[in-house]
């Protein structure tokens, strides 16, 4: 292994470690669940994607010389994934949301009629 694959590697881990706890530490501080939901998604994603680089990359370049199939497919997997999933989340938190918001309309409103002119 030379000198500029293992900076590489290197770089990549620091990289990806600094995500991931930028991920984690937006996952408990942001405030409600949407924002909360951008964390993991955007920054997890992206450090876990680092590490699996550099795991490719190291693993790519020692003794035998052969390309590293397995942290691509996992990569390739995390990034197809990940998007979906929180679209889903989202989608369903936004559907949730409008039940509630419906709900209280419709309470509001009775109100109102039978409180009468």
């Amino acid at each position: 292994m030379n000198a500029l694959s293992e900076a590489a590697v290197a770089a990549l881990i620091v990289l990806g470690a600094l995500f991931v706890l930028l991920g984690s530490i937006g996952l408990a501080r942001l405030p409600d669940f949407l924002t909360r939901l951008h964390g993991p998604t955007k920054a997890t994603t992206l450090g876990v994607g680092a590490l699996l680089l550099a795991s490719a990359i190291f693993f790519s370049s020692c003794e035998n010389g052969g390309i590293s199939l397995h942290e691509l497919a996992i990569l390739f997997f995390l990034f197809i994934s990940a998007p979906v999933t929180a679209h889903l989340l989202a989608k369903a938190a936004l559907h949730r949301q409008a039940m509630v918001d419906d709900g209280r309309r419709r309470v509001r409103a009775r109100k109102e009629c039978q409180k009468g002119p």
